[in-house]
């Protein structure tokens, strides 16, 4: 079984932020797989589909970003899946809008959810889809940036997150078919 999991922020008030790309990307998914989304056994959404054979569920955590960590470490404990079976999706604000960074494991990097999960999990062994949100607009403060990542989208961004979108959901895809090396291969470089 693959488990992939998207961090964002529960409510209508967050819907379309920069912090929710990764509901976003499981939304895409499960509509392409004709999933719906319902009540999990803790504090998060779950879908499953069946790739060919492949189980897989969908997980978006209800716990807010910065504690995504108790629902995922839920999950990983209800279903026992193995480290290198998870696939994290979430925004990055330190890569440019539109661009994706697949990788295996790693640091935080600053994101809040990632640190809760690595936290509760006590392990950063796990994949992770990272989802570029930076824009001429991202602060150089640090005090400033937990009010970006709270804001929507820009109109004349929306064309860039949607294909953000769409790419983000075939990447998915091909970490659960493939394996990570081809999708890193495939999606670490620049969008065209």
């Amino acid at each position: 079984m693959h488990c992939i999991i998207g961090l964002g922020n529960p409510g209508k008030r967050y819907d379309g932020t920069r912090h929710n790309i990764g509901f976003e990307i499981l939304d895409s998914f499960a509509l392409r797989h004709r999933a719906r989304f319902e009540s999990g056994k803790g504090d998060y959404l779950i879908a499953r589909i069946t790739r060919g054979e492949l189980p897989v569920v969908l997980i978006k955590p209800q716990t807010f970003m910065n504690e995504s960590g108790s629902a995922v470490a839920e999950v990983v404990e209800q279903f026992c899946l193995p480290m290198e079976n998870l696939l994290v999706v979430c925004d990055d604000f330190q890569l440019p809008l539109g661009q994706l960074r697949v990788r295996s494991n790693g640091s935080d990097g600053g994101h809040n959810g990632l640190y809760s999960i690595i936290y509760h999990l006590q392990s950063d062994q796990f994949p992770r889809l990272r989802c570029g949100i930076a824009s001429s607009f991202t602060p150089k403060e640090k005090t400033l940036m937990a009010a970006y990542v709270l804001e929507p989208f820009g109109r004349d961004e929306l064309p860039d997150v949607q294909a953000m979108i769409e790419r983000g959901t075939d990447a998915c895809l091909t970490v659960i078919e493939e394996g990570l090396i081809p999708a890193m291969n495939q999606y670490n470089s620049k969008p065209e």
